[in-house]
């Protein structure tokens, strides 16, 4: 009997004993934009077979490396938003509440991922040059333009549209063409280059609050510019795609993907997560202003915060691979309800208690951001991957827009105290740790809780 039999032979015994032994596991099927399923059980088997992923290498690497640098000039601002906000807050927009002026980065969050159902299509279908290219200019002139604001409106267009349409321009090429690369390894290599927007998310604040004071908000915005643009630029020459286009590949939004059980699920545990997520990056330097910190101690929080999301991003990354992505991300989950509700609520007011709840949930952060992605990957061929992913990541984009208005309205209808926020931010929190095993449950079965996914 031939090798190839031998090999057949023993896929088909797997099979049939899997069938006997175990209850049936629904495999991820990629939806054909003509309305039918475009590829079986056997065609995944046939794909997996013939789909060699470098894996590594200089191409590769130098791919994620691109992709870093392109995390850091979107991401990194994105992480930064706190401090944005705080300083927006007692300045320009001081006559505003926190709930309206939350509209400003919550449009600004919410285009950073629904963009992405455009982009993520163009990028499977074009590749990443074009959107890098776009990305980086958008980014760069959005905070120039920014330096200049003082008004309500023109912070919204600055900040919340321009840099939006930006950060999801470079974000999405960013993320797709790693898994391009990547397969056993994707965790590892998603993992490294997201934390960029933790290193980000550290530089940028600190740079920012000693430059509010040395050199004034405007040329400290047009700084962060540039270093936006030089970043932007290195991720234009360096990120690439390496796979063809799937036949039914569209420059166009799909959202009959969401026929997948599985990918409503986990696209649900992410939407509901997300939502939490960025009430603490938004709230936490503001938090600490009205408890009655000092400036640069509130200021410093979201680098803190960032810094420990860095380690939250590699150490996890790592595991996931050994896992499963989706496990991981539910430990996150937890890790977080446990820094709401075991840390921020009681112990918050206190400088100790608001670092260690930065620094828990910075790591359980990074962890979530960095592996959101990689869950979605697992259900859909790797020439899809920006489609799925964008196409799910358009949907999580709404939870980004409500949160911070809806925190700061919870804010202001308490008095300015954050209990009840606290509060709904570790609720939903759990909840989405619950969403996340429901979609682990609808693929292996309720025995299989130990599956690695």
């Amino acid at each position: 009997m031939s090798g190839t039999e031998t090999t057949n032979s023993k896929i088909s015994c797997d099979l049939e004993v899997q069938a006997t032994d175990s209850p049936p596991l629904h495999l991820p099927q990629s939806v054909d934009p003509s309305g039918g399923v475009g590829h079986t059980e056997d065609d995944d088997i046939e794909s997996a077979n013939s789909e060699a992923y470098p894996e590594g290498g200089l191409k590769a690497w130098t791919v994620v490396a691109g992709s870093w640098f392109g995390t850091f000039a979107s991401l990194g601002i994105l992480n930064s938003i706190g401090t944005f906000q705080a300083y927006i807050q007692e300045h320009q927009l001081q006559s505003y509440s926190p709930g309206t002026v939350g509209w400003v980065f919550s449009l600004y969050a919410f285009l950073s991922f629904f963009c992405g159902v455009y982009f993520g299509p163009i990028f499977d279908k074009y590749g990443p040059r074009g959107l890098t290219i776009s990305g980086t200019a958008m980014m760069a002139g959005g905070l120039l333009a920014m330096s200049f604001c003082t008004e309500l409106w023109q912070f919204l267009l600055a900040f919340g549209v321009a840099c939006g349409f930006g950060t999801s321009l470079l974000f999405c090429p960013s993320i797709a063409a790693v898994g391009h690369f990547f397969k056993a390894r994707r965790s590892l290599a998603t993992s490294i280059s997201s934390t960029a927007g933790g290193l980000g998310g550290v530089i940028f604040p600190l740079m920012l609050s000693s430059l509010f004071d040395s050199i004034g908000y405007a040329w400290a915005t047009r700084a962060v510019a540039l270093i936006c643009l030089c970043c932007g630029s290195i991720a234009v020459f360096t990120i690439e795609s390496r796979l063809a286009p799937a036949k039914n590949a569209r420059a166009h939004p799909d959202f009959r993907i969401f026929r997948q059980i599985d990918l409503i699920l986990i696209t649900a545990g992410i939407f509901l997560f997300e939502f939490s997520l960025f009430i603490p990056l938004g709230f936490i330097s503001s938090y600490a202003l009205h408890h009655g910190f000092g400036l640069d101690f509130s200021y410093n929080l979201v680098p803190i915060l960032n810094a420990a999301s860095i380690a939250g991003r590699i150490l996890p990354g790592y595991y996931a691979d050994l896992v499963g992505p989706l496990n991981m991300n539910v430990f996150a989950v937890i890790l977080s309800v446990v820094a709401c509700f075991g840390v921020w609520l009681p112990a918050g007011h206190t400088a100790a208690g608001i670092i260690a709840f930065a620094v828990l949930f910075g790591f359980a952060t990074g962890t979530l951001i960095a592996l959101a992605p990689v869950c979605v990957g697992q259900v859909c061929e790797t020439q899809d991957y920006g489609r799925y992913y964008a196409t799910s990541f358009s949907v999580v984009s709404f939870a980004c827009l409500i949160s911070i208005p809806i925190g700061g309205s919870i804010v202001n209808a308490n008095g300015g105290d954050y209990a009840g926020l606290i509060i709904l931010t570790g609720v939903i929190y759990a909840v989405s740790g619950f969403v996340l095993m429901g979609a682990k449950a609808y693929v292996f079965g309720l025995r299989n809780w130990a599956a690695v996914y």
